[in-house]
């Protein structure tokens, strides 16, 4: 191999299939689903070693610091990481990282992997990748097939020249087309055909040669999506690509744009476990059921079940099912799901249910992530919010004001070092200290340990935009994130 693979990983998306784990505002590829590591801490993992560059990350404003402290909990760093100013699918997204990649290094080889794939043998995969490096050097834009294991509607398929070798291994040839999500009868014919694979959306492509296919089949959009990168800003250690042209773009897929239409085509077929975790279905039989096909995490307790998911996200919770068969249960402190495992892809529709009827459980988690921590509602009332607050070792909170509401803070771990107004104080376990309406306030950690405080809120309105910022090491803006 001649040069560095330089992965780039697809991080937006709102998981809605995986709710109530997955929301819009904590999407699954942050979760812990399968493993120890977030699906997107996994990922990077994957994609590093020798023959692979720092990753390239492309995400939404609102996860932008989780993406930097997933990867630092895995001791990995981005090489860039790019702001969406809102999602447009896979093609305008990779286009712009393709054209920051060329400006820094041209005509390097870039891997595109979504984030929230489970692949669990990285070495197998690996190999898969390097398998493709000289067609991707000789201008071929080389997509990677999963090989089939049942007759799946849920993806697209990849037409094969020929049939793979009988131990699958990862020799490119041409690739024939690309086959929509089918019906069960004609995944059942694919699957007993031998000569299609699963599209699983992994591609690897210079950055000249998949340039060069969208000044050929999307002009328009590359002339936009320069466009937005070279209007682009820095923030920080993020790229954020300019609002006003990205808005102006169609909302895409990679195949669509260009796959579909391109004729230096080269699949590599993959024989590894692979799934995109697109739904509870999947998540059980990646979890490895037991004998009785029975799967629980967390406080779960299955009594007579079989075929069945049992999870259970908090600890103060006991899921208990009896007698279950083909059922998912997933239990939040805010929510829970219970559904037979045969509709598991429905689950989107009680997403679009709650968003039609107004309930914060269709997109927002109870616990909220920012850059110093994190913090959860523990009691609304109609003047009145309890929270629980908790700031990483070395992190601050903005300097800030609120016009609607008073604060009680108290400590019940760590150090807290306190400023309200100009009076600055160091508050421990057991103490607490209250911020009058109006008074210009911080909180900061300045120990070795997290610092959890509670926090009640009193006042005419609670909302999170009630927030004036005058100073923020983590450069935010106005309103509730910044």
């Amino acid at each position: 191999m001649t040069q560095n693979i330089h992965p780039l990983l697809l991080c937006g998306g709102s998981g809605t299939r995986l709710w109530p784990l997955s929301r819009k505002s904590y999407p699954k590829q942050f979760a812990t689903l399968t493993g120890e590591e977030s699906l997107f801490q996994a990922s990077a993992l994957r994609l590093s070693g020798e023959g692979f560059a720092a990753p390239m990350i492309i995400t939404g404003s609102d996860f932008r610091f989780i993406v930097l402290e997933q990867l630092a909990a895995v001791e990995t760093a981005s090489a860039a990481t790019l702001i969406e100013p809102e999602g447009r699918n896979t093609a305008p997204a990779i286009l712009a990282a393709a054209l920051v990649l060329e400006a820094q290094t041209p005509g390097a080889l870039m891997l595109i992997a979504p984030s929230d794939h489970v692949i669990p043998e990285a070495d197998q995969f690996r190999e898969a990748v390097l398998a493709a490096v000289p067609a991707a050097e000789a201008g071929q834009l080389v997509t990677f097939g999963i090989r089939p294991d049942r007759a799946e509607t849920g993806y697209g398929w990849l037409a094969m020249s020929e049939k793979p070798t009988a131990d699958f291994a990862p020799v490119p040839q041409p690739l024939k087309g690309f086959v929509e999500k089918p019906d069960e009868a004609k995944a059942q014919a694919l699957l007993a055909g031998g000569e299609h694979l699963w599209n699983a959306g992994i591609f690897l492509f210079s950055t000249s040669v998949i340039i060069s296919a969208f000044e050929k089949y999307e002009p328009a959009m590359l002339a936009t999506v320069r466009q937005a990168v070279d209007g682009a800003e820095k923030d920080l250690g993020f790229i954020r690509l300019a609002p006003g042209p990205w808005a102006d773009l169609e909302d895409i897929s990679i195949d669509y744009a260009v796959m579909e239409k391109a004729d230096n085509l080269t699949v590599i077929p993959y024989g590894g476990v692979w799934s995109d975790l697109g739904g509870w279905d999947a998540v059980w039989r990646e979890s490895g059921p037991d004998a009785t096909g029975v799967v629980t995490n967390g406080p779960a307790t299955s009594i007579d079940c079989t075929d069945t998911l049992l999870r259970a996200e908090a600890e103060s919770q006991q899921l208990v099912g009896i007698g279950l068969s083909d059922v998912i249960v997933v239990a939040m402190p805010d929510a829970v799901l219970v559904a037979h495992k045969d509709r598991a892809q429905d689950v989107k529709k009680a997403v679009a249910a709650l968003k039609a009827k107004g309930a914060v459980q269709a997109e927002t988690l109870p616990r909220d992530y920012r850059p110093w921590g994190w913090y959860e509602s523990l009691v609304v009332g109609n003047r009145f919010q309890v929270k629980r607050i908790h700031v990483h070792p070395g992190a601050a909170l903005s300097l800030q004001s609120h016009h609607h509401r008073s604060e009680h803070w108290i400590v019940v771990e760590g150090t807290a070092k306190v400023t309200v107004d100009d009076e600055v104080n160091l508050v421990t376990e057991n103490q607490s200290v209250y911020i009058p309406l109006g008074a210009v306030h911080r909180m900061e950690n300045p120990g070795k340990v997290p610092m959890v405080l509670i926090e009640v809120q009193t006042g005419s309105y609670l909302g999170e935009d009630d927030i004036i910022r005058y100073e923020d090491v983590y450069a935010r803006g106005q309103g509730a994130k910044g």
